[in-house]
């Protein structure tokens, strides 16, 4: 059975759930062996401050801390940062580093991005956000321009994904948005990039929505969240293994349920700068081997 049927076919909660077998264990990856650590790769707006003065500088310095995949983001230069996607692309080849996606603006030239991204060999677009929470009818139209996005995607030969924040696992006239817009999206056409942190911010349980949705969270952003010392429900994200969530359990779940590509994302620093925090999420990543 391919990818995409299999994926149709236990893109619900029910199916999903009797189909976990499916998955490779730790054990049986694809390939995989004990020595191999999971893949990782890292979001460049965790360097976004660095990216603005240099971005092919940063590029080299996160390839030379181990990174080997690259999720971009649309900046004022685009997503290819001033270059042609094919001059991109070269720039990460002699890097060696693999350009899966990016996050960007769906509403504008959506076809030209997919068209391009396509061209040198991406993996997904990635929507990164909707914005202030809206009604569940405005979810529902959001569902289907997911749709739209997917089949703009699929014949060009990629995949598109949703990227999450807090709102849409926070309860909504009793419904949470992101069970809608999961339910309401094909999964023939829609992925689901899940950021854990955000997540573990609204007060939900990850793995519960791991296994609920198994085969539909291909991407995850691997971000920690900071124990909040007043009390007071304050947030931030901090460097991998100084916080609260529990990567040694959690991850493995993501890969048995699905989960492909790992990518670190950090938005805030304390006592150390983005560069640093980059190499230290690196160090910590390599930890998490198969087997």
């Amino acid at each position: 059975m391919n990818r995409r049927r299999f994926l149709k076919i236990t893109g619900g909660m029910g199916g999903g759930m009797m189909a976990m077998g499916a998955f490779p264990t730790l054990n049986a990856c694809g390939g995989r062996t004990a020595n191999d650590h999971y893949p990782f790769g890292i979001q460049l707006f965790t360097l976004r401050s660095d990216m603005a003065m240099d971005p092919f500088g940063v590029m080299e310095r996160v390839a030379s801390f181990g990174y080997r995949q690259i999720e971009s983001y649309e900046g004022p230069s685009g997503m290819f940062w001033g270059k042609s996607p094919a001059d991109f692309k070269q720039v990460m080849d002699d890097l060696d580093l693999d350009l899966v996606s990016s996050h960007c603006d769906i509403h504008q030239d959506f076809e030209e991005k997919a068209a391009q991204a396509a061209s040198i060999g991406m993996k997904y677009l990635v929507c990164p956000h909707i914005g202030s929470q809206p009604t569940l009818h405005e979810y529902r139209r959001y569902a289907d321009l997911f749709n739209e996005c997917g089949e703009i995607c699929r014949r060009e030969g990629i995949r598109f994904a949703y990227h999450n924040h807090a709102y849409t696992f926070e309860p909504l006239d009793g419904v949470y948005a992101q069970d809608l817009l999961m339910q309401e999206t094909d999964p023939a056409l829609v992925d689901f990039q899940l950021d854990m942190y955000w997540v573990a911010v609204a007060g939900a349980d990850l793995e519960t929505w791991l296994r609920r949705y198994p085969g539909r969270f291909a991407l995850v952003h691997v971000k920690d969240l900071a124990e909040d010392p007043t009390g007071e429900g304050r947030t931030r994200s901090c460097t991998l293994g100084t916080g609260v969530l529990d990567y040694k359990r959690l991850l493995p779940v993501a890969w048995e349920t699905g989960t492909r590509y790992f990518i670190i994302e950090q938005e805030a620093y304390e006592g150390t700068t983005p560069m640093d925090s980059a190499r230290d999420n690196a160090q910590y990543m390599r930890q998490f081997r198969f087997g």
